[in-house]
């Protein structure tokens, strides 16, 4: 058995394998499919300040090699989540990591401050793809500037492992990760959704109730690998890849690139094992080609 130990900041995970956060639920979901406790850390889905319904139906749309969503972050709330959700998973023995989402720095904030009173959740993901209602909708995580003013806020606000997840609709994903990292982030994640869209013909409309969604899938992975590689070049802290992971071979040309850990996204609505599989798919490799530790092939190109 190799060792597939690895720290994110000051979270360490027994192993690099991760759940995306909007598609494995809260966890408690899938513990009749998986022992959840081998699983080296599960993000819930999309929390928030406040509750929020999401977008009309319908908001899920098949593509070829992937899949669209416009879910649009519902959830009950981060106080619903700290009196009902959280007694619920607190004693599952791996790290539960809550995905925080808002529409302004302090509501970030205020929203990661709530979670940071919880003892037995170590480490929050911020997604910065959310929409900034003081720039006309306009996402925070596209430009350096609204990606660190929601970081710097947070920060102020809580002292645990602060992942931050890149958007990959930027020009330069580089320059957003660094800026990030210079307000106190503990790592990255890349890569969230991008955004695409479906027609169909026959009734001449979006597939979509919004139009717009974000595409996740096999079909991304190659742009996922592409940004992790030159991400983890240009930051010092650890880079935790995701986008179209759905087997081993997969997991280790992200670990390749310089992914610290990987994220299992889609693929979970496929197999909801897969994490295991591709978790003993990693040891497999690694036992085979004599390596005695996942950490001698990250980043080696």
């Amino acid at each position: 058995m190799a060792n597939l130990s690895v720290n994110i900041g000051n979270l360490k995970l027994k192993n690099p394998v991760m759940t995306a956060s909007g598609t494995f639920g809260y966890g408690i979901e899938f513990q009749d499919f998986v022992p959840l406790e081998e699983i080296g850390g599960i993000i819930v889905k999309g929390t928030t300040l406040l509750h929020r319904e999401g977008n009309p139906y319908p908001r899920m749309a098949e593509t070829a090699q992937g899949m669209l969503n416009c879910v649009g972050l519902q959830n009950k709330g981060v106080d619903y989540f700290c009196k009902n959700i959280y007694p619920q998973i607190k004693d599952i023995d791996t790290q539960m990591i809550v995905n925080v989402s808002g529409n302004s720095p302090d509501n970030y904030a205020e929203c990661a401050e709530r979670v940071n009173t919880l003892e037995n959740i170590r480490a929050i993901e911020l997604n910065i793809s959310c929409p900034n209602v003081k720039k006309g909708g306009m996402a925070f995580g596209v430009t350096s500037e609204g990606a660190a003013s929601v970081v710097r806020e947070v920060r102020k606000r809580y002292d645990k492992t602060l992942i931050v997840k890149l958007s990959p609709n930027v020009t330069d994903i580089t320059e957003i990760a660094r800026a990030v990292e210079a307000e106190g982030a503990d790592s990255v994640s890349l890569i969230n959704t991008l955004m695409g869209t479906s027609i169909d013909i026959e009734k001449r409309c979006f597939n979509l109730s919004i139009g717009t969604g974000g595409l996740s899938g096999p079909c991304v992975k190659p742009v996922a690998l592409r940004m992790v590689y030159q991400v983890a070049k240009s930051v010092k802290i650890p880079v935790i890849g995701l986008g179209g992971i759905s087997s081993a071979t997969d997991a280790i040309e992200f670990f390749m690139a310089g992914a610290t850990a990987i994220e299992i996204g889609t693929a979970n609505f496929i197999d909801p094992a897969i994490t295991l599989k591709v978790k003993d798919g990693i040891n497999h490799w690694l036992d085979t080609h004599g390596c005695s530790s996942v950490h001698e092939i990250i980043g080696v190109l």
